[in-house]
């Protein structure tokens, strides 16, 4: 006889029906962008300036251009090229200058985008909001631990908006892996794995050095700001995400994204401790920011983080994210989320092919008046649903939309200065455990280093 469990009664009674498993099954989300945008009085208009107009910084506005009623009236940038660029792309009559606090004294300046290095987040967001400005401040929120509390104080003593960047908060794909995950879809949530993997020299941040970079086209001592005072370097200037003194390696480029959207879908405030480790593979080309990293996380919910950041990969450029529970996954990736259910056994099962045949027999009888054998019908349903978005859906547009709904409205945003201290606090906690070797506590309630 047979070992036994509760698969191999179901299949012996004939209980693979068409109603226990749902095969792989596709859903489109529907998004609010496919319907008419309400129209926006003259009044209604906000204007909003740039400060950091590198390639995200650019990016962000055009995005944020494209939401009703928002227009662009001033930028800040440190190199002259992107100034001029500004006025290519957006009008002759923009203001444009280097100095950014001259943007924050105008009048008719009602939000700010902060696009700069990291090291200049906290400066920057916090001169706008004592000025009356609100502020969508790219990721990560600091550069050092110090900057959380400043931020945070900032927006609570200014009563301004601060919206913190991670667009994957918004996006209606995450919306619906949190919804998926609080329904017990996949059971008892045990443990999170996330990646994201480049293997192309821009992804890796080699970004291009325009052949005019000076010490006149650029406001050197401007860039460096707090950072440690050194004589020009056009690398260090375009492509600062490669230095410590300025950005915060994959820490603070890409895992802070994966901590958000984790922190969004299950609720949490944050791990407990962390551990990393990684070294430069690859991109020997003087730079000191990692281009591998591996990191393991502790969450007090019950559940573990697993990250990785591959700058030398090999494979397909992706990135993802995988929730495994106690009865299946919901899966992150492209332009989707997958829901596998995989119900938990609830029986034992039996192994007694080595067992004397009458032993067997005595055995399967009392284990089936344990264990009755269930109505087929009556099964959870397992397999696959796939839920995904329309090709021209963008996260980053939903995430500008409820910016400027919070701006208009006054109400709290999605993504507030707490949730990306948090975020961008345990995102950090690799580079210390890099740095030191160690694993690195963090209270994520009250976001202090343990």
């Amino acid at each position: 006889m047979s070992a036994l469990n509760r698969r191999g009664f179901l299949q012996a009674a004939g209980a693979a029906t068409a109603s226990t498993v749902l095969g792989a099954r596709l859903h489109a989300l529907g998004w609010m962008g496919q319907e008419p945008a309400p129209a926006v009085s003259a009044n209604d208009h906000l204007q909003i300036a740039l400060i950091g107009a590198g390639g995200q910084g650019m990016g962000d506005t055009r995005t944020a251009l494209r939401v009703p009623g928002v227009k662009l009236v001033a930028v800040a940038d440190c190199y002259n090229g992107r100034l001029e660029r500004s006025k290519e792309q957006w009008g002759s009559d923009i203001f444009t200058t280097r100095d950014y606090k001259e943007i924050l004294a105008r009048k008719d300046v009602d939000a700010v985008i902060v696009g700069t290095p990291d090291h200049w987040h906290k400066q920057a967001s916090v001169d706008a909001m004592k000025a009356g400005k609100d502020v969508y401040c790219e990721k990560p929120m600091i550069h050092l631990y110090s900057d959380g509390p400043e931020m945070i104080e900032a927006a609570r003593s200014s009563g301004r908006i601060l919206q913190i960047g991670s667009q994957r908060v918004s996006s209606i794909l995450y919306a619906k892996a949190k919804e998926l995950l609080a329904s017990g879809a996949i059971g008892k949530l045990n443990m999170v794995t996330a990646h994201w993997d480049r293997n192309s020299s821009l992804g890796a941040w080699n970004y291009t050095v325009p052949p005019d970079a000076s010490t006149e086209s650029c406001d050197w001592p401007r860039f460096l700001g707090t950072a440690p005072k050194i004589g020009f370097n056009p690398e260090h200037f375009f492509q600062w995400r490669k230095w410590k003194a300025y950005g915060s390696g994959v820490a603070g480029d890409l895992f802070v994204h994966l901590f958000s959207g984790t922190h969004f879908i299950t609720g949490s405030e944050g791990p407990s401790r962390g551990m990393a480790t990684g070294g430069l593979r690859y991109w020997k080309d003087g730079r000191d920011a990692l281009d591998v990293v591996l990191g393991l996380f502790d969450y007090s919910e019950g559940f573990n983080l697993s990250l990785r950041v591959n700058f030398v990969d090999g494979g397909e450029e992706s990135e993802g994210l995988v929730f495994t529970g106690s009865e299946g996954t919901i899966e992150i990736g492209g332009n989707g989320v997958t829901v596998n259910r995989v119900p938990r056994e609830t029986e034992p099962g039996l192994t007694i092919d080595t067992f004397p045949e009458a032993m067997q027999q005595e055995i399967e009888t009392a284990y089936l008046k344990k264990y009755p054998r269930r109505n087929p019908e009556g099964e959870p349903a397992v397999g696959s649903e796939r839920f995904v978005v329309p090709e021209e859906y963008s996260d980053s547009f939903d995430h500008f939309k409820n910016f400027f709904a919070a701006v208009r409205s006054r109400q709290p945003v999605v993504e507030d200065a707490v949730f990306g201290f948090r975020a961008a606090g345990a995102a950090l906690l690799s580079n210390l455990s890099v740095e030191r070797g160690s694993v690195i506590g963090w209270d994520p309630h009250a976001m202090k280093l343990v």
